[in-house]
């Protein structure tokens, strides 16, 4: 099979477990790359469940999972954040170091998945937080920051490693609707320079302005836009 045609994602007949509940049963979708995904559905319905075992914070136990070259279940405790390399995960609360400035949260990331040079780090940094629109906020805590400029300090964090898919969990929840727009429309710079995005989102805003692909979370199973019609108005 040709490398640059193989999905990012493939799930085949996987089932999503929290804890010991099934969350989605039998579910099979691929992502392409520089595909432009949105995950919808009820909270508590499984978004989330199944992004965390896209990046194996939870245990795949039911069928097949492959995530940019990594097959994911039983996936080797050694091998998970090589895979995590691979991918950029952005979270609705940011999880950012608040006792650290923005370079030393960058600095933190970059580290922990084998950058050294510290000459080359800089460069990168300030690479990634020019694509995100912040050139000056290095020496800023997160505390120092609007909600919209920490949410654009985690994606530069995920763009770190250049990573062929970000799984997005709610990245705009807790912005108001104008700093929304704008880091959606982040979202789809990134997507357009070749970047697959699987982004989980309550926002039927952003859904309505876009025409991408949609998959949704609905009573254990998961719905796909590109083979049958998909409900949005039932999202909350």
């Amino acid at each position: 099979m040709n490398f640059s045609t193989d999905p990012v994602v493939r799930v085949q007949n996987a089932t999503i477990f929290q804890d010991n509940n099934t969350i989605l049963a039998d579910i099979s979708f691929e992502v392409d790359k520089g595909e432009f995904v949105f995950l919808v559905g009820r909270t508590g319905s499984g978004k989330s469940s199944l992004l965390k075992t896209l990046y194996a914070d939870l245990p795949l136990r039911l069928g097949d999972m492959e995530v940019a070259g990594f097959k994911i279940r039983n996936i080797n405790k050694v091998q998970v954040p090589w895979l995590r390399r691979k991918l950029g995960i952005i979270f609705q609360d940011f999880q950012l170091f608040g006792d650290r400035t923005v370079t030393e949260n960058l600095d933190f990331v970059m580290k922990a998945t084998g950058w050294k040079d510290n000459s080359r780090m800089k460069v990168r940094q300030a690479d990634v937080l020019m694509k995100v629109g912040l050139g000056s906020v290095t020496a800023k805590y997160p505390h120092q920051l609007s909600g919209g400029e920490q949410q654009r300090v985690v994606i530069a964090r995920a763009l770190i490693n250049e990573p062929l898919i970000l799984l997005a969990d709610e990245p705009t929840g807790n912005l108001d609707p104008e700093v929304s727009e704008g880091i959606f429309q982040l979202f789809q710079e990134i997507n357009r320079s070749g970047t697959a995005v699987l982004m989980a989102t309550h926002n039927h805003n952003l859904i309505r302005s876009a025409s991408f692909r949609i998959m949704k979370c609905e009573g254990g199973k998961l719905y796909d836009s590109t083979k049958e019609s998909v409900d949005i108005s039932s999202m909350k």
